[in-house]
């Protein structure tokens, strides 16, 4: 029955999912997830976006308890994703005389998803919405991540209800506010959220970053991870850094190996890039580590080495599925190796340089092609690709 306030009449109600394994059915999230609505109490009550329906009675409760017997005027549709538009349509059985406030688009999806809405309140950017004591603004930023995102902006206690910027993976484990958690543990996870859910996005992010920054902002309500009350900075800056595909020095170097030659190309670039200063050094095989986390870390080391051995003339089939989400999430600006091996036929170096081509990132050395066990004329050929990495990120 503990209600948890943003300011005197605005009320966190949140769930905490610890049971599903991926997100969207395709990132890991080890460490569950958060799904954040608010409730603003007023002469209007205003509630800013929903839950899934799997947490439906729970949210009734929670509602209630705050508003007894109260009608809610206003559901305001920052995002459609459905784990946050999800209890819309028990929401309006229960309470049918509610508005929907959202944008032209917002509706379209609403009607896709649910039903076609009868009551609307269409909003744009700068639009108004007065509940008496609070005053809402509302700001459209398109495609982070979806086409009819918006922000809602309350102008009495300065929050910004985020809808999915600045979210991240996690569960809320007691702390709801930044200043009640440790950050440590949500580095990681604010910035796989933001690589896996909201990369490929960065140019809308950064135009969107840019539009906010009139509002004085100081509370950040997102649907996904703690509010930001106390160092708002701190995910600002990070994703000011991230979506402008900002980098540090180090390499990520992923290969796909079935019998362990690809691999121990890998470990040679690997041990030569640590003898010649770079520090920030991470191997993963990519049949082991979700691609999840190495696109992770590719948004934050400016080298890229890839190895592939041939797979039935082609790719092997992980870095194919790797590559293929890197094009599609297109990070810009990476220093890339390639190197492969093979048995009886060729594939994989040759689909890597299609990669190349398709990625246009700087390619530092010609690709290298082993045939069968690693021999000395290659081994010597892994330690020039190390070496020509080194050179370009201790230019850095």
């Amino acid at each position: 029955m503990h209600q948890v306030k943003l300011a005197e009449n605005i009320y966190y109600l949140g769930f905490n999912d610890r049971r599903t394994h991926l997100f969207e059915n395709i990132w890991p999230i080890p460490h569950g997830i958060s799904y954040n609505s608010y409730l603003i109490v007023d002469e209007k009550i205003a509630l800013v976006d929903t839950v899934g329906q799997h947490f439906i009675d729970d949210y009734f409760q929670k509602i209630e308890n705050i508003i007894g017997n109260r009608k809610i005027d206003y559901l305001i549709i920052n995002h459609m994703e459905p784990d946050h538009s999800g209890a819309i349509k028990p929401i309006i059985a229960r309470y049918p005389e509610i508005t929907l406030v959202g944008n032209k688009k917002t509706f379209g999806f609403v009607e896709s998803f649910y039903l076609k809405p009868e009551n609307t309140f269409e909003v744009y950017d700068n639009a108004a919405l007065d509940l008496g004591k609070n005053k809402l603004q509302f700001q459209m930023i398109p495609m982070v991540h979806w086409p009819e995102t918006m922000v809602t902006f309350e102008e009495t206690n300065k929050i910004l209800f985020s809808g999915d910027a600045f979210g991240s993976y996690g569960t809320l484990d007691g702390g709801i506010f930044d200043d009640e958690i440790n950050l440590n543990f949500y580095e990681v996870e604010v910035m796989r959220y933001f690589t896996n859910i909201v990369g490929k996005y960065c140019p809308h992010t950064r135009r969107a970053m840019k539009k906010l920054e009139p509002l004085d902002i100081k509370m950040i309500a997102a649907t996904h991870g703690p509010v930001w009350r106390s160092d708002l900075n701190w995910v600002l800056s990070r994703y000011e850094k991230w979506s402008s595909y900002t980098t540090d020095s180090g390499v990520v170097i992923v290969y796909g190996s079935m019998y362990g030659n690809t691999q121990k190309m890998a470990e040679v670039i690997a041990r030569q890039l640590a003898e010649r200063g770079i520090k920030n050094i991470r191997v993963y095989d990519s049949s082991k580590t979700h691609l999840s986390y190495i696109i992770n870390d590719i948004f934050k080391y400016k080298g890229f080495i890839v190895g592939s051995c041939a797979y039935n003339n082609a790719l092997f089939p992980n870095i194919e599925i790797l590559l293929s989400t890197i094009e599609h999430i297109a990070p810009k600006g990476h220093l890339l190796g390639i190197f492969g091996n093979y048995s009886w036929n060729g594939g994989g170096v040759k689909n890597l340089m299609k990669f190349a081509e398709k990625i246009k990132w700087d390619l530092v050395y010609g690709p290298i092609e082993e045939k069968g066990a690693l021999k000395v004329d290659k081994y010597e050929e892994c330690i020039k690709l190390a070496d020509a990495m080194a050179v370009k990120l201790l230019e850095m």
